[in-house]
């Protein structure tokens, strides 16, 4: 067996000489300078890093900043005219959807549109294009009554054009028309008045649940889908429906005139083809858009006035009150023309 012996001092020595000479060799053959070249390296690395960070963020910046102007932008567009107004031209105002507060068929956003076209001097006559089921009697009594105001102030005609649809509330609109257009097939008519609803308390008797509602007055709940309506309640409920149909009744007439064939369906809330329409005297005649503004008018340039909600508005009634709104109307009854 063999084993290591201790080494000498002298061969220690020896050997840190020889060590210490090769580093020394080592740093011999690199160039002059290397430290400086490496840190130079690396500085420049970390600026082209930063600038590279710096770029990325002044590009999301920008980028923000034209989403929010091209959002302002789209908010602050309403709609109208974007032609020149004084030239002649037939006045388009569009009742489309449902005719509601918080909707485009509102009467806010017509009533502003009717106006902005009736004002402009190039405006031969203003058009309504309807295409809608029908909705709410308060915004079509206050569309209705703004037609004969701004008839009268202005002394331009004002003609409907149906396109698919113009039942209860549109009708009411349109009324107001001195002339009403329709397609040969168009749906004209239903006036009528409505309020809809549930009522759940024999459903709640077989499950079991107590319904615990407290008012202060003695018809406060009547409308309660959970809460059984006494003859009382209904007999209230079917006379306001009455008055608000004799309204309608009363503005249907006054705007047709002798030209209404009035027979006993006619107010029985049932609605009719453009043809049978013209037939009974609630239409005038055959006729589109673009024939009116050629054949009628004379005036054959349209300008749309139309207005509608902008960006913001939108957001909001989507996300805020219209769920609300829609809740409420899905659990009670409110008067509706369609």
């Amino acid at each position: 067996m063999t084993l290591n012996q201790p080494q000498a001092p002298e061969d220690i020595t020896d050997a840190a000489i020889k060590t210490e000479a090769s580093v020394n060799t080592t740093r011999a053959d690199q160039a002059p300078g290397w430290e400086r070249a490496t840190l130079e390296t690396l500085a420049l690395a970390a600026i082209t890093e930063q600038r590279q960070a710096r770029r990325w963020r002044n590009g999301i910046r920008l980028a923000w900043l034209g989403f929010f102007v091209a959002l302002l932008w789209l908010g602050m567009d309403r709609g109208g005219s974007a032609a020149d107004p004084t030239t002649p031209h037939t006045a388009l105002v569009k009742i489309q959807g449902e005719i509601a507060s918080e909707s485009e068929g509102s009467a806010e956003l017509i009533v502003a549109a009717m106006r902005s076209a009736f004002e402009d001097k190039g405006a031969k006559a203003v058009v309504l294009l309807i295409n809608s089921p029908g909705g709410s009697p308060v915004q079509a009594g206050i569309i209705n009554d703004e037609i004969n105001r701004l008839k009268a102030l202005h002394k331009k005609p004002v003609y409907a054009v149906v396109e698919e649809t113009c039942a209860s509330a549109a009708y009411y609109i349109a009324a107001g028309a001195d002339k009403i257009f329709v397609d040969k097939a168009s749906v004209v008519g239903s006036i009528g008045v409505l309020m809809d609803g549930f009522g759940f308390t024999g459903l709640m008797e077989k499950i079991g649940v107590e319904r615990r509602l407290m008012t202060a007055g003695e018809n406060k709940g009547f409308l309660d889908p959970f809460s059984p309506q006494t003859d009382k309640q209904r007999e209230f409920a079917q006379a306001m429906l009455n008055q608000i149909h004799q309204q309608f009744i009363a503005v249907v007439k006054a705007g047709r005139g002798e030209r209404l064939k009035e027979n006993p369906e006619t107010f029985s809330g049932l609605f009719w083809t453009g043809q049978q329409a013209i037939d009974m005297g609630l239409a005038d005649q055959l006729g589109n858009l673009d024939y009116v503004a050629r054949e009628v008018v004379k005036a054959e340039e349209l300008i749309d006035y139309t207005r509608k909600d902008n960006v913001a508005e939108r957001l909001v009634k989507r996300f805020g009150a219209a769920i609300g709104e829609g809740s409420v109307k899905a659990m009670r009854g409110v008067p509706a023309l369609r």
